[in-house]
């Protein structure tokens, strides 16, 4: 076997990486279609675009509601400010 370049250090390394082999042959393998690194990314980028998208008409729609209380705010602070007689 020396004559051949072959030596018992080549002999172990071969035996642990079949039996490494045959562990990974016998363990449960997952059933159905493998998942896509890509697919799974470009799905994944999708919905975070709609939840942003759905996030951003969220903001839009609180800013227009705090700048029309602050227009009533304002609105009847003057009303109020008009007629200090008056009590409520």
């Amino acid at each position: 076997m020396r004559r051949e370049g072959i030596y018992s250090s080549h002999l172990s390394t071969w035996r642990k990486q079949r039996a490494v082999a045959e562990r990974t042959a016998l363990e449960p393998q997952k059933r159905g279609r493998k998942i896509d690194p890509a697919l799974a990314e470009a799905r994944r980028v999708e919905t975070l675009t709609r939840e942003n998208e759905r996030l951003r008409r969220q903001l839009a729609q609180a800013e227009l509601i705090i700048d029309v209380q602050k227009k009533v705010a304002t609105l009847l602070g003057m009303s109020m400010a008009h007629s200090p007689g008056e009590a409520f």
